[in-house]
């Protein structure tokens, strides 16, 4: 299953990212067996029940500091994001899932309106610097994709978890090889999850969730940014 990037598309989808989310679990729903997704809801459904969103950082925390390279191997750091406002962070599974495709997708859209509102953007993925630079460039990204190798931020956020046994074999018969992409053999992977830091690095706004079906829309990131 191909997911278009902005250029591939007719036109820019203007559509709320819940339509455009409805839309694609519509075409797995078609194409995507009824014992496959089962398994990953049942896998959803565990790290819920896990608490995994409730142990990550939360609103009132200090975000931790770090440095990491970008898709053109270029090192960005939160100090010197930071220095020049508000920091909007997304972290996202990888290039493979179309729903982080159709987030970065919709947040590109809105970049220079959180650049108007005092503030930047970047998305932060365990997946190398050659995977990340593939993204950008389909997908046209106007913002920085930064390689979190190994999870080492991610984990200090605590979003991080392994993937379960039964799905690393469901991922390896669809090709979607995390060993290659994040270039280690943990096979470990973020819940996704957007911040808004204030330069200060105090979390002002938090939503993980480790369903990956659902994401913070792109306007009422902007509107919490606009009002804090």
């Amino acid at each position: 299953m191909k997911w278009r990037s902005l250029e591939e598309s007719n036109s820019i989808d203007l559509r709320p990212l819940s339509e455009i989310f409805t839309e694609r679990k519509v075409l797995i729903e078609k194409y995507v067996p009824a014992e496959v997704r089962a398994l990953h809801q049942r896998v959803v459904a565990q790290l819920q029940a896990d608490g995994i969103a409730q142990r990550a950082l939360q609103a009132g925390a200090k975000a931790p500091a770090f440095e990491l390279k970008d898709h053109r191997g270029k090192p960005v750091s939160s100090a010197s994001l930071l220095s020049r406002g508000r920091l909007v962070i997304c972290f996202f599974r990888g290039r493979w899932d179309p729903f982080c495709c159709g987030q970065l997708e919709a947040m590109n859209q809105i970049v220079s309106q959180i650049q108007a509102a005092g503030a930047s953007l970047v998305a932060i993925s365990p997946q190398v610097e050659k995977q990340a630079f593939f993204m950008a460039d389909q997908h046209k990204l106007k913002f920085p994709l930064l390689s979190d190798l190994g999870n080492q931020v991610a984990k200090k956020f605590a979003l991080v978890y392994r993937v379960p046994g039964e799905q690393q074999e469901i991922y390896k018969r669809v090709f979607i090889n995390l060993p290659l992409v994040n270039g280690d053999q943990s096979w470990e992977l973020p819940i996704p999850a957007t911040y808004i830091l204030d330069r200060d690095g105090i979390v002002l706004y938090a939503s993980a969730n480790p369903d990956y079906t659902d994401r913070p829309e792109p306007l009422d990131i902007l509107a919490t940014l606009e009002k804090l």
